[in-house]
């Protein structure tokens, strides 16, 4: 910088007149690094891409919201039937346990009544159940109700004292049934010793009138329920799980009304509008990276000519605009989300939860969008650059941190998975120290492992111990030491200056205002 700040003084020494070229790139700079405000104290003109940009933050948020109506009934639609499934076709069933949504029989007779119970249910549904239901029927226009039951080739030998000379065979053989009178005989044909399970699923249809009472068209579903006996491990339980899975279809041979089809035009209006208004920020942002790459060529190649100097790649990316960028994913993302909500509206689509992805995602993007004008006022500025100061080093810093992490994930679900329901699997392993870091349910953590043995007891205090002292007090502290030193260090170059670099040290080396009457 000293060196360019030098040769720059000596140029102006040698030539009291700048050259057009230079006058015109420093104009050129000045103007491209000025603020939404002080753009518009210049040519005193409305900021109107500003304006759009607010004007698309109401209106995406109102999409969403309307967007996120509809999702919750049908989010909630499903829920409400597999619950209600449940409590339909599965004996005895009071309500999901904390293992999930299964039960357990310890003896046949319970067996055979389950089942029973499931396809009794199942042909008396239109006396039973006060849901909208429908058979959904096979090709011979009989009920699709089917049993599949797994057992093995050979009965598994019972221990005894001859068992290591026994032969095993793990073959496993599949057999299956339609609502015949077969049916019968292959349920009380089990065979339990050699029994791996049992499923029995059928398929029913149903109708979600509760859009009637929001104004939009219904969904008709096909609920696929699969019942399923499982014996696999052989611990003399078996248990019981019902699987239902909701598809939804377009309602054939329904008359709407003439008050629903409207809405559903209006709601149409709505989306393509917000699609228009998207894509002109969309051409507005990328015209905006076409300009200031090019500004960045002519930047790079003065320079090269003029003072035989290579501009760094920090002063190239400060013509790279992140916050572009992410508008330009944002006003992608909305695009295509807003035409698959339409085609949803008028039931071409179902895709409720790509959809919801795309609008939500787009939103949080908009809405963080709203830093980038707070950083225009001095109080904010200085949360804004800690941010993005600190960033490259938190996330060096959240890497080594991580591959901690990881190794306490892996030895937590190794050791501790068969004896505690927090460390299961990989991802309730991982919830559940992320939740001790936050300090959450530590306690209970602790109180829930189960005193196998002496070493098992103290290998988990040793190990949450050292993750709880590792991670909260000295991880966690470096953490927040480091922000805090960026946050300090940014404080006091708002007070003596921020470093000069070679891009700013030549925009300020001339005291001459450019020519703004070339922008209006």
């Amino acid at each position: 910088t000293d060196m360019l700040h030098r040769s720059c003084n000596e140029n102006a020494l040698s030539s009291p007149d700048m050259t057009s070229e230079e006058n015109n790139l420093k104009a050129d700079l000045r103007f491209f690094f000025m603020s939404p405000c002080e753009k518009y104290r210049a040519r005193c003109q409305l900021p109107w891409k500003l304006c759009l940009q607010l004007l698309k933050i109401v209106l995406v948020t109102t999409q969403l919201v309307l967007f996120g109506l509809s999702n919750h009934l049908v989010a909630s639609f499903k829920e409400e039937n597999s619950l209600a499934f449940k409590h339909l076709f599965l004996k005895g069933f009071q309500g999901a346990r904390e293992d999930g949504n299964s039960f357990a029989v310890y003896n046949r007779q319970d067996v055979y009544d389950s089942m029973f119970y499931a396809i009794n249910q199942y042909l008396q549904l239109h006396n039973v159940t006060v849901g909208n239901y429908g058979y959904v029927q096979d090709e011979n226009n009989l009920t699709a109700l089917t049993v599949c039951k797994q057992l093995y080739v050979k009965s598994p030998p019972v221990p005894s004292e001859n068992v290591n000379r026994s032969i095993i065979d793990s073959r496993i053989e599949t057999a299956a049934s339609v609502l015949t009178v077969s049916l019968v005989f292959l349920l009380y044909c089990i065979g339990f010793f050699r029994l791996v399970q049992i499923e029995i699923s059928f398929r029913l249809k149903g109708i979600d009138l509760q859009a009637f009472q929001y104004n939009e068209l219904p969904d008709c579903y096909e609920f696929l329920i699969t019942i399923t006996f499982d014996n696999t491990v052989h611990s003399g339980i078996i248990k019981i799980f019902l699987d239902s899975d909701a598809a939804i279809q377009e309602c054939n041979d329904w008359d709407i009304s003439d008050s629903l089809s409207k809405s559903s035009h209006y709601i149409l209006i709505f989306d393509v509008f917000i699609m228009l208004i998207c894509l002109m920020s969309l051409i507005l942002c990328t015209r905006s990276i076409i300009l200031a790459i090019s500004l960045q060529k002519r930047f790079a190649s003065f320079f090269l000519r003029k003072y035989n100097f290579n501009v760094c790649l920090s002063d190239r990316l400060e013509f790279l605009n992140g916050w572009y960028i992410m508008i330009i994913i944002s006003d992608t993302m909305t695009i295509t989300g807003s035409i698959m909500k339409m085609e949803i509206t008028v039931k071409n689509l179902t895709t409720y939860d790509i959809c919801s992805i795309l609008l939500g995602t787009s939103t949080l993007f908009v809405w963080v969008g709203v830093i980038r004008y707070l950083g225009y006022f001095q109080k904010y500025n200085v949360l804004i650059l800690t941010m993005g100061v600190a960033f490259p080093k938190v996330l060096r810093f959240c890497c080594c941190a991580g591959i901690i992490y990881l190794g306490y994930t892996f030895c937590g679900w190794i050791v501790l998975g068969p004896y505690h329901a927090k460390f299961e699997n990989l991802s309730t392993v991982a919830e559940c120290l992320f939740s001790l870091v936050n300090g959450d349910d530590m306690f209970a953590t602790f109180a829930e492992l189960q005193e196998k043995s002496n070493l098992l007891w103290l290998f988990s205090r040793l190990y949450l111990y050292s993750f709880i002292s590792l991670f909260i007090y000295m991880i966690l502290s470096l953490f927040i030491a480091l922000i805090q030193d960026t946050y300090e260090t940014i404080k006091k170059y708002q007070e003596h200056g921020f470093p000069q670099t070679d891009l700013y040290t030549f925009l300020n080396d001339s005291t001459e205002i450019p020519n703004i009457s070339r922008y209006v």
